[in-house]
């Protein structure tokens, strides 16, 4: 479904991303993780398009991002939920697949809304939502634009433990029924763990892939899932690969 083929990013003197190779299979939930200035949000920009890559190429389905776009057939997460202040959830939620030239589906957005846990607050405006929930806006209105392909860019980056985990646990349900190909960025190393099926470890700069876990967790995964010992070795195990790449020793004070 994705394929990035010996791709390299480059802003003038300085190499984001260097000699990426991957591919990401039709339905499958991938999780990308690193440290800060590694080039993991650089590649995702690069595999929907909104950057083009210096060397390499990116396909989607055979297809280069910009056709995969022109289609709606990508749909995008970001950190900042980028909801229209003026409008509700529900017709946030509608007005993403009426832009892409796809008629409106409001039944079927009620039931995503009612997915994530929001359906007594279709006619409730952003201002009115907690972080949480506009996150779950911003979620259901990718699903809405029913698009092959997701590609989401920390979306929980900016909400507490608690709800990162509960929306966690409900994107992965909603991924298991919906089967959309998912590449999802995070700082998290439990969150990688819990959503993924396959986990890859970025180190840099510049940004160039080091590490695959693939995830054997049983599905579905509920908020059971964090206790278990096969959860805890996972995160173990790629923590461990994580601090393992580094470069440059961590400060300590004695």
């Amino acid at each position: 479904m994705i394929d990035v083929e010996n791709v390299t990013v480059t802003f003038d003197d300085v190499t984001a991303v260097r000699d990426i190779d991957l591919r990401v299979d039709t339905g499958e939930f991938v999780t990308v993780i690193g440290p800060s200035g590694c080039g993991k949000t650089t590649l995702l920009r690069t595999i929907g398009g909104l950057q083009d890559p210096t060397n390499g190429r990116v396909l989607i389905a055979d297809r280069d991002p910009a056709a995969s776009q022109s289609d709606a057939n990508l749909g995008f997460v970001f950190q900042q939920h980028t909801l229209f202040p003026w409008k509700t959830a529900l017709q946030n939620v509608t007005f993403l697949r009426k832009m892409a030239g796809k008629s409106p589906r409001p039944g079927r957005a009620r039931e995503l809304l009612e997915a994530v846990g929001l359906e007594e607050s279709e006619h409730l405006y952003p201002s009115e939502l907690s972080g949480g929930m506009k996150q779950r806006v911003a979620i259901v209105r990718a699903l809405h634009l029913d698009a092959d392909v997701l590609l989401m860019d920390e979306p929980f980056g900016e909400l507490d433990e608690i709800t990162r985990d509960r929306l966690s646990v409900e994107l992965r349900e909603i991924w298991r029924q919906e089967r959309k190909t998912i590449l999802f960025v995070t700082h998290s190393v439990p969150e990688a763990v819990l959503l993924a099926d396959r986990c890859l470890l970025f180190d840099g700069p510049p940004g160039r892939l080091v590490a695959s876990f693939d995830i054997d967790l049983p599905r579905p995964r509920d908020e059971r899932v964090f206790e278990s010992p096969a959860f805890q070795r996972q995160v173990a195990a790629v923590r461990s690969a994580l601090y393992g790449t580094r470069t440059e020793p961590a400060s300590r004070t004695d």
